[in-house]
C-alpha cells in the first residue's frame, strides 16, 4: 500500500513523521505533493519519502490519498483529485468543516471516503483524533487507517453528527489548555515565582490531572471534592471560578467554535 499526501503543512508534516518513526511504514511508499517545491524536497530530504511534482503523478503512484490542504484549498484540489481518481483510491480528508456528503459532490460515490480530524499535538505524537468513513470504506481499510494515525497519538470512531462537537473539545481544545496554563503560570508570577518554573509546574500538574481522570474512572466533580477539604485553601478557588462563570465561559467557547465548523460545511 503507498501513501500520497496532497499538502505538506505542520499537520501532514507531523502525520509523516510519525508514520517513519513508527516502524509500521515504510518512508519509501509514502508520497508527497505540495504547490511550494522546497516543502516537498525539505520532507523527502528529512524522511526518505517519494517527492511528487503533481497531484497526477501521486495519485497514480498512490493507494492511500491523503487530502492536507486547508479547507478552502479544497475546491481548486478536488476537481484535480476527480480527474485522476482510480478504483484502488481511498480518500482521506483531515480538513476542518467539511462533512462526506462534500467530498460526494466533487466525487465518485462510489470512491472510499474517510474524515479524520487530528489535533495540534500530533507534533508531538500526541494527538486526540477522530474519524468517520462513508459506506464504502471496508473494515480493513478502517484498520488501515486506524494504524496510521495511531503513530501520531489515539484515534476513535464519532459519527458526523458529532464531528463539529469533537473539532472543538478534540480539536481546538488545546488551545484553551494552553491559554489555561498560561494563566496559571502568570498568576503565580504574579505571586513571586519565576514564569519558566511557573509554567513547568503549571503543565506538569495539567497533565497529571488529565491522567488522574482517565486512569481513576472517577468522575471529575468527584475529584474536585476529594482536593476540597472543608475550611481549606482550594475550596477558596474553586469557589472563586464559580462565582467568576468559569464553566459558562468554557460552555461559550465551545459553542463559538462548533458554530463556527458547522457553518464551514453549508
Amino acid at each position: 500500500m503507498k501513501y500520497g499526501f496532497i499538502g505538506l503543512g505542520n499537520m501532514t508534516t507531523a502525520i509523516i513523521k510519525g508514520m517513519c518513526n513508527s516502524g509500521d511504514f515504510d518512508s519509501s511508499y509514502i508520497y508527497g505533493y505540495n504547490r511550494t517545491k522546497s516543502k516537498t524536497t525539505k520532507l523527502a530530504t528529512s524522511y526518505g519519502i517519494q517527492a511528487t511534482t503533481s497531484i497526477e503523478e501521486l495519485m497514480t503512484k498512490c493507494d492511500v490519498i491523503i487530502l492536507g490542504v486547508k479547507p478552502q484549498m479544497l475546491p481548486d484540489v478536488l476537481p484535480e483529485v476527480k480527474k485522476h481518481l482510480q478504483e484502488k483510491h481511498m480518500i482521506v480528508s483531515i480538513a476542518a468543516g467539511k462533512n462526506l456528503n462534500y467530498f460526494h459532490g466533487y466525487l465518485s460515490e462510489s470512491t472510499p471516503i474517510i474524515r479524520v480530524m487530528p489535533n495540534i499535538n500530533a507534533l508531538i505524537g500526541a494527538s486526540t483524533s477522530c474519524y468517520t468513513a462513508n459506506e464504502q470504506v471496508t473494515e480493513t481499510q478502517l484498520r488501515l487507517i486506524t494504524m496510521l494515525f495511531e503513530t501520531i497519538g489515539t484515534i476513535i470512531e464519532v459519527p458526523e453528527h458529532l464531528f463539529s462537537i469533537f473539532t472543538t473539545i478534540g480539536g481546538a481544545s488545546p488551545a484553551f489548555t494552553y491559554m489555561y496554563i498560561d494563566a496559571l503560570a502568570r498568576a503565580a508570577v504574579r505571586e513571586g515565582m519565576p514564569k519558566n518554573m511557573a509554567l513547568d509546574i503549571a503543565a506538569n500538574a495539567v497533565l497529571g490531572s488529565a491522567k488522574m481522570i482517565l486512569q481513576s474512572k472517577e468522575h471529575p466533580w468527584a475529584l474536585v471534592d476529594q482536593v476540597c477539604s472543608p475550611g481549606g485553601t482550594t475550596i477558596q478557588g474553586v469557589s472563586s471560578l464559580q462565582s467568576n462563570h468559569f464553566e459558562t465561559t468554557i460552555h461559550d467557547a465551545v459553542a463559538a467554535v462548533t458554530d463556527k465548523d458547522r457553518s464551514l460545511s453549508k
